[in-house]
């Protein structure tokens, strides 16, 4: 996607503060927090949003979701975080590339 602000962070053509990546996930601060500590995962692969996944993005959700409690324990969010996935327009969602929000470190703001 040549105009997707996540796939030019991805390919590092945009700068960003990663914490982690891997051959399937990256990792940064969100430029706007809503917590002390405001993190994105976002797959490498482009799906605009949940409802593009399908089957054959199975083992990549899995990652994603099996990574998120090792991202929250690097950044020290040992006492817990919250998992957020704005879907669509109407849900919030604002750059259209799947993401995922994990926010910790103080008081959260409201679901």
């Amino acid at each position: 996607m040549n105009d997707c602000i996540f796939c030019k962070i991805i390919n590092d053509e945009i700068p960003s503060q990663k914490v982690f990546e891997d051959e399937h996930l990256v990792v940064f601060k969100d430029i706007s927090p809503k917590a002390p500590v405001h993190l994105l995962v976002v797959p490498r692969k482009h799906i605009a949003s949940l409802n593009e996944a399908d089957e054959s993005d199975r083992e990549l959700m899995a990652h994603v979701m099996l990574t998120i409690p090792k991202i929250a324990e690097q950044a020290g969010l040992q006492a817990g975080y919250r998992t957020v996935l704005n879907t669509g327009k109407g849900g919030g969602q604002e750059v259209f590339h799947i993401h995922f929000h994990v926010l910790g470190g103080g008081p959260m703001p409201f679901a």
